[in-house]
C-alpha cells in the first residue's frame, strides 16, 4: 500500500510539472484544447446579377466619362538671373540657381482628332506640357490657342484610338442637379467625386474677366482644374476651374465654366485661332441710388453708363454717359458683369438693339459693336 501511494504520489507531482511547463512555454497549446470547432451561422447577400448596377449608383456615367478625363503634367524651364554674369552680384549673394517649376492639372479630350480643353491657369507659360491618358498613354501636347478672359485653354495631342467626352448642355441646368467632379486632385490619380448644382450664373467672383460659373459641392481640390463636370449620364455640363478655400482644400464651393462658353472658345480658337468677342466703349457701373441722383435718371434696374469712348461704337451709336442700359438683343441685364458678357457675346459689325434709361424716358438704340482688344499679356 506504501509503494502504491508512492507511485500515485510521483505520477501527480510529473503532470503537474508537465502541466506548469507547457502552460509557461506554449500556452497556445492550452487555448487550443479548449477550443470548440463548431460552425457560425451568418446571413450572405445574394450574388449581384452580372452586369446589374446598385440603385443610385453613379457607375455608368463615371465609366462613360473618366476615360476622357486626362491628367496634365507642366514643367516650366528655370529662368537665369539677369544679374547671373555679375561678378559683385554672385561675390555678395552667390550663385542663384533657380530650380524648374513644375505643376499638375487636368483636362478633357472632346475631338477625336486630339483636342483637349482645360485651363489657362494650367497651361500657362508652360514650356513643356504632357498628357497622361486614363490607359497610362503618354503624349506631349500643343497649345492650340489660349484665353485668358475665360481661363480656357485648347491643347492638342497626337493619338490614335482616342475616347472623347460627349457634349451636353448646360443651359439646361437646374440648382439640385446631381453632378460629377471628375480631375486628378492632388496628384493621386484620377478620382470622381458627386454632388448637387448649388447655383448658377455665379460672377463678381474676380477669376475671370467673363464669369458665368456653375457653382457645386462636388469635392475639387487642387489638381481638378481643367477636369470634367458631368451629369449622371456622364456627359460634360462644365470645365473645373476654382475652388472657395481658407485651408487650400475642399470645402464645398468649386466653380465651373459651362460647357456652351467652352464651346465658343474651343471653336474660335480652333477655326481663326483667337476668341473675337463684342465690344462698345464704355465705362459701365452698377446703378446705384447716389449715380441715378448725379446723373438725373430714373431707374431701378440697369447698368449706368459713366463713360463713353470719343468715336467708339457706343458713342457712335448715340449711348451717352448717365444713361442706364436696360436689355441688350432682348435680354436683360441686371449688373455689370451681365452687360459684359451680353456684348462680349454680339458679333462685330451686326448691329445689336440696346433698351436704354435716358432721364425720365426710354430710349431704343442700334449700335453696331466692334471687336474686343486683347487683354495684356502679364509680365513673366
Amino acid at each position: 500500500m506504501k509503494r502504491f501511494w508512492l507511485l500515485f504520489s510521483q505520477s501527480v507531482t510529473v503532470l503537474l510539472a508537465a502541466y506548469f511547463v507547457v502552460a509557461t512555454l506554449k500556452p497556445e497549446w492550452m487555448h487550443q484544447a479548449g477550443r470548440s470547432h463548431g460552425t457560425v451561422a451568418l446571413l450572405e447577400a445574394a450574388a449581384p446579377t452580372p452586369g446589374s448596377v446598385p440603385v443610385g449608383s453613379f457607375r455608368l456615367a463615371a465609366q462613360k466619362s473618366s476615360s476622357a478625363v486626362v491628367s496634365i503634367n507642366t514643367s516650366k524651364n528655370a529662368r537665369q538671373s539677369p544679374h547671373s554674369s555679375d561678378p559683385w552680384f554672385r561675390f555678395f549673394f552667390g550663385e542663384q540657381e533657380d530650380q524648374p517649376q513644375v505643376g499638375l492639372g487636368s483636362g478633357v479630350i472632346v475631338s477625336a482628332d486630339g483636342y483637349i480643353l482645360t485651363n489657362n491657369h494650367v497651361v500657362e507659360s508652360a514650356d513643356e506640357i504632357e498628357v497622361i491618358l486614363n490607359d497610362s498613354r503618354r503624349a506631349r501636347a500643343k497649345v492650340i490657342g489660349t484665353d485668358p478672359e475665360s481661363d480656357l485653354a485648347v491643347l492638342k495631342i497626337d493619338l490614335d484610338r482616342l475616347p472623347v467626352m460627349v457634349m451636353g448642355n448646360s443651359n439646361s441646368l437646374q440648382v439640385g442637379d446631381q453632378v460629377l467632379a471628375i480631375g486628378n486632385p492632388f496628384g493621386v490619380g484620377q478620382t470622381v467625386t458627386s454632388g448637387i448644382v448649388s447655383a448658377l450664373g455665379r460672377n463678381q467672383l474676380g477669376i475671370n474677366t467673363f464669369e458665368n460659373f456653375i457653382q457645386t459641392d462636388a469635392a475639387i481640390n487642387p489638381g481638378n482644374s481643367g477636369g470634367a463636370l458631368v451629369d449622371t449620364s456622364g456627359n460634360l455640363l462644365g470645365i473645373n476651374t476654382a475652388i472657395y478655400s481658407r485651408s487650400g482644400g475642399s470645402m464645398g464651393i468649386g466653380f465651373a465654366i459651362p460647357v456652351s462658353t467652352a464651346r465658343i472658345v474651343l471653336d474660335g480658337i480652333v477655326k481663326d485661332g483667337q476668341v473675337t468677342r463684342g465690344w462698345i466703349g464704355v465705362e459701365p457701373n452698377e446703378l446705384t441710388p447716389e449715380l441715378a441722383q448725379t446723373f438725373g435718371v430714373e431707374a431701378s434696374q440697369g447698368v449706368i453708363i459713366t463713360g463713353v469712348l470719343q468715336n467708339g461704337p457706343a458713342a457712335k451709336g448715340g449711348l451717352k454717359p448717365g444713361d442706364v442700359v436696360s436689355s441688350v438683343s432682348g435680354s436683360a441685364v441686371h449688373n455689370v458683369a451681365e452687360l459684359l458678357s451680353a456684348v462680349a457675346a454680339l458679333k462685330p459689325g451686326a448691329a445689336a438693339s440696346f433698351e436704354v434709361q435716358r432721364g425720365a424716358g426710354k430710349v431704343s438704340l442700334q449700335i453696331a459693336p466692334g471687336v474686343r482688344p486683347k487683354p495684356r499679356q502679364r509680365a513673366q
